[in-house]
């Protein structure tokens, strides 16, 4: 087992979830980043990317998504929208019209999160299912990546296959979009 202090219970829940399912991963804690220009003054320079999430809805607030990206990029909401259309329409899907971000009670009830703390790891908050997880391509080609543990005064390394891993055992649909 791996040595660390635990910060929060959000925390402790993620790092037991990877130790249960045996996925190895780093972490650190650090002062609070909610967001990423905060974030960045603490981060290691591990060679992993670090990503942005964002949380949202359709317009008839039926579906949410969690959407992650490299840090270093940015994204229009329209974008957004034209890229999850493209694809869930591929699917046979419906499209997911107008989007907008999630309220802090939605994230509350779908992610068990605040706003500040988004991360993929939110999804072992998500039994039913719920949430469609899109991932950059970009992200694909990563050796590791850097995510909140549920709490935004830490950080999990992990590498490419350990997340693949996480991504089965968790069990939400995840989809990866060319955003460039």
């Amino acid at each position: 087992m791996q040595e660390y202090e635990i910060i929060s219970e959000r925390q402790e829940a993620v790092l037991r979830y990877l130790e249960g399912h045996g996925i190895p991963f780093t972490t650190y804690n650090h002062p609070e980043g909610k967001t990423i220009e905060e974030a960045k003054r603490w981060w290691h320079d591990d060679g992993s990317v670090h990503c942005k999430n964002i949380f949202m809805r359709n317009h008839k607030g039926d579906q949410h998504y969690l959407i992650c990206f490299p840090c270093d990029y940015d994204l229009a909401i329209h974008d957004i929208e034209h890229w999850l259309k493209e694809v869930l329409v591929s699917q046979g899907q419906k499209a997911p019209g107008k989007l907008s971000f999630a309220s802090p009670e939605r994230m509350m009830r779908y992610l068990g999160l605040e706003p500040g703390s988004v991360s993929p790891f939110g999804l072992i908050n998500d039994t039913e299912h719920h949430v469609i997880l899109f991932l950059d391509s970009r992200l694909k080609d990563a050796a590791s990546l850097s995510f909140h543990p549920n709490d935004c005064r830490g950080t999990v390394v992990i590498d490419q296959a350990a997340f693949q891993q996480y991504l089965s055992a968790v069990g939400n649909k995840v989809e990866y979009i060319q955003t460039t």
